[in-house]
C-alpha cells in the first residue's frame, strides 16, 4: 500500500498568469488528512458540495459539517491546522496578498490594530459571487484577467475589512465623481499605454490617487469599472487598427495589449459580433 498522499487535482490555477494581487486555485480535494501549513497569503476557500472537515484545534478534533457555498477564511499570519476531509470535493481557493488588503486599510479612517480573523465556517453570497467570477474569468482569460483579478482583489479586501475584521471598520463613503482634469489624465494615460500591462495600481499612481478611490470614483464618473473602460478602448483602437491593410492581425493584436491572437479575436467577437479578420473583410 502507497504512502503517497492522494493527489490534488487542480482543474484551474492563475498563478501562471501573472496574478499578483490575488491568485485562484479550482481543485478536487482529496478525501484526506492535510497537515498544518503556512501561505503568506490571507487564504478563502469557497465549497463547491457538500463535505465534512475535522479541524485540529487546541489538541482536539473539531468537526464541521459545510454546505454547497461555505466559506473559510484563513488569515496569512495564522497557520491553515491540520485537516481532515471525508469525501473528495470541489473547492475554490482564493490567496489575496496582504499588502492589498494593507493598501485598501490605509483608505480607512481609523485602521490602528485591524487584522483579519479566522472564520472556519461562514456563509457570504458576495465572497462566493466574486470567486465565481474569477474562476470564470480564468476558464476564459484574457489579455486583461490580471487587470480584472487586481480590481476584484481591491473590492475583496474592502469587504473583508467592512465584514471580518478584528472590530469594526467604518470606512470613508467617496461622494461624487473624477475631477474633469483628473479624468482626462486617466483617459490620456491609458489610450497612451494600450499597448503595455495596464493595472489598475498604475494607473491610479499616474494621477495620485489610491486604487480603490480611483476605482470608486472612475466608476461613478463613467457608469463604468476602469477594467470594462480599458477593454471598451482596446476594442476601439483595434477596428481602427483593422481599416489599414498594412498591419497584419498579429501587430495588432500587440498594438492593443493582448497577450495573444486568440484571446484578441474572442473578446473582439464579444463586443462586436465579429472576429478581428470577418470585421476587415467587411469594410473592404
Amino acid at each position: 500500500m502507497s504512502n503517497e498522499p492522494p493527489e490534488h487535482l487542480h482543474l484551474l490555477s492563475s498563478f501562471e498568469l501573472g496574478w499578483d494581487s490575488l491568485n485562484l486555485i479550482y481543485e478536487l480535494e482529496p478525501a484526506d488528512e492535510m497537515p498544518e501549513s503556512d501561505f503568506g497569503k490571507h487564504l478563502i476557500v469557497i465549497a463547491e458540495n457538500d463535505f465534512r472537515a475535522s479541524y485540529m484545534l487546541d489538541g482536539c478534533w473539531q468537526n464541521i459539517d459545510y454546505a454547497k457555498g461555505d466559506i473559510s477564511i484563513i488569515p496569512a499570519t495564522r497557520t491553515f491546522p491540520r485537516t481532515q476531509i471525508d469525501r473528495e470535493v470541489p473547492l475554490i481557493e482564493l490567496f489575496l496578498e496582504p499588502f492589498v488588503l494593507t493598501r485598501t486599510a490605509g483608505e480607512y479612517i481609523d485602521i490602528d490594530n485591524i487584522e483579519l480573523v479566522t472564520h472556519l465556517q461562514i456563509n457570504d453570497p458576495l465572497i462566493r459571487h466574486m470567486g465565481l467570477a474569477l474562476k470564470q474569468e480564468l476558464e476564459t482569460p484574457n489579455g486583461d484577467s490580471f487587470f480584472y483579478a487586481e480590481s476584484m482583489a481591491i473590492a475583496l479586501s474592502a469587504h473583508l475589512l467592512k465584514r471580518y475584521c478584528s472590530r469594526p471598520v467604518q470606512s470613508q463613503e467617496y461622494i461624487g465623481t473624477l475631477a474633469k482634469y483628473k479624468l482626462k489624465e486617466t483617459v490620456d494615460y491609458i489610450h497612451e499605454n494600450l499597448d503595455k500591462k495596464l493595472t489598475l495600481s498604475e494607473i491610479a499612481v499616474a494621477i495620485n490617487m489610491s486604487p480603490h478611490y480611483f476605482a470608486t470614483l472612475f466608476k461613478q464618473s463613467t457608469g463604468i469599472t476602469p477594467h470594462q473602460y480599458v477593454v471598451r478602448c482596446r476594442i476601439e483602437k483595434a477596428k481602427k487598427l483593422l481599416s489599414k491593410k498594412e498591419l497584419s492581425l498579429v501587430e495588432i493584436c500587440q498594438q492593443v495589449g493582448f497577450e495573444s491572437q486568440s484571446h484578441f479575436t474572442r473578446v473582439f467577437r464579444q463586443h462586436t459580433t465579429k472576429t478581428p479578420k470577418a470585421y476587415r473583410d467587411a469594410i473592404f
